[in-house]
């Protein structure tokens, strides 16, 4: 159950990559962001701000829609996957994610497709868009490590 919830908005790209790049700042070994939004909303424009503040090049991550999982090395490893391909448990079991949770940060697109693949103590971040330019970001924590972030934010 979500424990924490927070409400940002933006009004065009760059804001939606630095308010990523706010939240990246605060991540650490093990945070997990699962990332909620239909098609253009802009997860992988805010997971580029995430990847800034880790120092990685914002143009080195794309949308792991094809991929299904791309790492990133930084001040902390990003790994950045995609569920919307996806459509079992098992199917994420076998992209090994579970050798991530302690070493860097994992940023899961689509995360809602097979939420029962998610850890419990994540950062769920749900981006709705209001106009062509303009998102609200829910945070909602669950988990004392999410809880830590929101009320950091």
């Amino acid at each position: 159950m979500a424990r924490m919830h927070k409400t940002l908005e933006t009004h065009d790209l760059s804001e939606t990559t630095i308010l990523g790049e706010r939240l990246g700042a605060l991540l650490e070994p093990g945070s997990v962001v699962a990332l909620i939004g239909e098609m253009g909303s802009g997860k992988t424009y805010f997971t580029k701000g995430i990847a800034r503040a880790l120092g990685i090049e914002p143009a080195e991550v794309a949308s792991p829609t094809f991929t299904l999982l791309n790492v990133h090395e930084g001040r902390l490893p990003l790994c950045h996957l995609d569920f919307y391909r996806l459509e079992r448990v098992e199917e994420v079991e076998e992209l090994g994610l579970e050798a991530w949770y302690d070493e860097g940060v994992i940023v899961i697109e689509w995360a809602d497709r097979i939420p029962e693949a998610l850890p419990p103590d994540r950062l769920e971040v749900r981006i709705s868009s209001l106009s062509p330019t303009h998102r609200r970001f829910e945070l909602r924590s669950h988990g004392p490590a999410g809880e830590r972030i929101v009320a950091r934010l």
